[in-house]
């Protein structure tokens, strides 16, 4: 999307973004990438070992730091658990 030289470039053009969208969080590359990861990726349902291969990190353990699990995650799947048993 944007042509990228450097890591700060890319973090340039997303303050850029973020300034023109009117949003007040402080965007950049290891944001994106934790976005991507919590909310794009294990909150959708994928598993920690396809986000590994998605974030190219050779360890599942450094993966595992984007796993916070949070109440509205336990709730989905607990739902999907008990709809399991009931079948």
């Amino acid at each position: 999307m944007f042509p990228i030289p450097s890591n700060v470039k890319y973090n340039a053009y997303l303050k850029e973004v973020a300034d023109l969208c009117n949003i007040k969080k402080n965007l950049s590359t290891h944001v994106a990438r934790h976005t991507f990861a919590t909310t794009v990726i294990l909150g959708n349902g994928c598993t920690i070992e396809s986000l590994a291969a998605m974030m190219a990190h050779k360890s599942i353990r450094t993966t595992q730091i984007y796993g916070k699990i949070n109440d509205a995650k336990v709730s989905i799947d607990m739902k999907i658990v008990k709809d399991k048993f009931k079948k």
